[in-house]
């Protein structure tokens, strides 16, 4: 009498690659979660909250210490996209010698758009 393993062996075969499967698409998830790009948006304003055109926004990645600028639109307005979501940027405006606070945009921020205002005090 011949005892066959092969519906056994078939049917952990089948289990083996459907364990794999769920592996990989679980290992995946956090690479997706930390490739997903953000954008920074705001406006550079006076003493006063008025819009500063022309001002100079330097946005610092932590990391690679590169460093992007932005010139100020006529509103106030700055914009930098496709920014890497586990990285955190250090973001400054400069108008005429006079410079806004550093503020630091952090990696833990989920948020996908980030809206930043800097106020330039010396500004008149």
């Amino acid at each position: 009498m011949s005892i066959s393993r092969t519906p056994f062996l078939r049917s952990a075969s089948w289990l083996g690659m459907a364990s794999f499967v769920a592996v990989l698409v679980l290992a995946l998830q956090p690479v997706q979660a930390q490739s997903q790009l953000r954008t920074v948006i705001g406006h550079v304003l006076n003493a006063q909250n008025q819009p500063l055109q022309k001002a100079v926004v330097h946005l610092k990645n932590t990391r690679t210490l590169a460093i992007k600028t932005y010139i100020t639109e006529a509103d106030g307005s700055y914009r930098f996209s496709a920014l890497a979501s586990n990285v955190d940027y250090e973001i400054y405006a400069e108008h005429n010698g006079d410079r806004s606070d550093t503020k630091t945009l952090s990696a833990f921020d989920n948020r996908t758009q980030l809206t930043v205002t800097l106020k330039i005090k010396g500004e008149k």
